[in-house]
């Protein structure tokens, strides 16, 4: 990039003007990751100040089986097959329970397309969960099985979120975004959830008072262009209706773990290779850059290895989720030897390491606790970690 789009680009940046498609693209061809970084961290500050967020939350995948085959998926099984599980009700609110002592503040919950759940099972799980943790947030479903529960229901979205927003939904999950343009998402994807539906249920959520993530999964076939028409899709819709809070890259997975049964359920995975920590960097940056109308970008350190989450926080990111403990899609394909926890106490200490100041957020980015920044008497001037 030569040093007069350098200018152009910083001008428009620190004037608040909003970045076009091409400024996106050009962004990513840029070789020059400090810059890059800087910038978006600028913006990062400029937005959150020297803030990290966090919640302690906790996964659950009340069923694996899916009747769809996602080239990028590991965790989907077909029924009968030997892993292959669902859980019953009173089973999923018993490990739920058990989470309690964790003082988790967020449950995350994400399943299968199962062909033969009834539809009633998911309302009422939410109420059985919610009875049995009544202060912590239920944060369920993503748009794609919405989707699905229309077609096993017969009724509309608009009525299924009434339901369950009804049994306690606080939240809906950001998945089912993978990459939206249809140039690559024809081939990775397996369901019918592609951008018009997926916009229209998060649209109903918005108009419902619901706040919403969303995500892209991001390094794997799609192109740096397939990322900015990715992220220019989302920020029109949050022009529309205020309702996304976070934005949350997704780094894709080869299956390491997952392939222990001998089966290769990732398509892509003889054909890819997952992104270096520089393009990960890159992309949090270029995002934090494009989406200027979303106050929060989140790194998820269970997909990116938790030194690359804590240089994410250098480079537009603010939010470091959370404590999670077990995350059954994907996990250490990396290798890196990422945790299976990270506590509370771990994650104050990450964001400290990383020369921030935690805050502890409920679902809704409500603040629950502030806590010290990093110990000045440690380093003569403490400064935030950079690449």
């Amino acid at each position: 990039m030569d040093a007069g789009l350098k200018r152009e680009l910083e001008e428009k940046v620190r004037s608040g003007e909003r970045l076009t498609r091409e400024d996106g693209i050009a962004l990513y061809e840029s070789d020059d990751l400090a810059w890059l970084g800087g910038l978006a961290h600028e913006v990062r500050t400029r937005k959150n100040g020297d803030v990290v967020h966090f919640n302690v939350n906790r996964h659950l995948n009340m069923t694996n089986v899916c009747t769809a085959s996602c080239a990028y998926c590991s965790f989907q099984r077909k029924p009968g097959e030997k892993d292959a599980y669902t859980m019953r009700i009173e089973e999923a609110v018993r490990l739920a329970k058990a989470m309690e002592n964790d003082n988790l503040t967020e449950l995350h919950i994400v399943n299968g397309l199962h062909p033969n759940l009834p539809w009633r099972y998911y309302p009422r799980s939410l109420s059985e969960l919610k009875k049995a943790l009544p202060n912590v947030s239920l944060k369920a479903f993503t748009a794609t099985e919405i989707h699905h529960f229309e077609t096993i229901s017969g009724m509309s979205a608009s009525d299924i979120l009434d339901e369950l927003i009804e049994a306690g939904l606080e939240s809906l999950t950001g998945g089912g975004a993978e990459i939206f343009d249809w140039e690559v998402r024809q081939h990775i994807v397996d369901h019918r959830t592609h951008w018009e539906d997926w916009s229209r249920i998060h649209r109903l959520a918005h108009e419902k008072g619901l706040k919403t993530p969303s995500t892209m999964l991001y390094g794997h076939i799609e192109e740096p262009r397939h990322r900015v028409d990715h992220v220019l899709r989302l920020r029109e819709l949050q022009d529309e209706t205020g309702g996304f809070q976070v934005f949350i890259p997704l780094r894709y997975q080869h299956d390491f773990v997952d392939m222990q049964d001998g089966k290769v359920r990732n398509k892509l995975q003889a054909r890819t290779t997952m992104a270096t920590g520089a393009e990960a960097l890159k992309t949090f940056a270029v995002s934090r850059l494009l989406f200027d109308n979303v106050p929060h970008v989140k790194v998820f350190w269970v997909m990116h290895g938790v030194q690359t989450a804590q240089l994410a926080l250098q480079h537009g990111a603010d939010d470091m989720d959370g404590s999670v403990v077990e995350y059954k899609i994907t996990h250490d394909a990396d290798n890196y030897g990422t945790p299976n926890k990270l506590g509370r106490d771990d994650l104050l200490e990450l964001i400290r390491e990383a020369g921030f100041r935690p805050v502890e957020r409920n679902t809704r980015y409500e603040i629950i606790r502030e806590y010290p920044g990093p110990d000045a008497s440690l380093r003569e001037t403490p400064q935030a970690m950079r690449v």
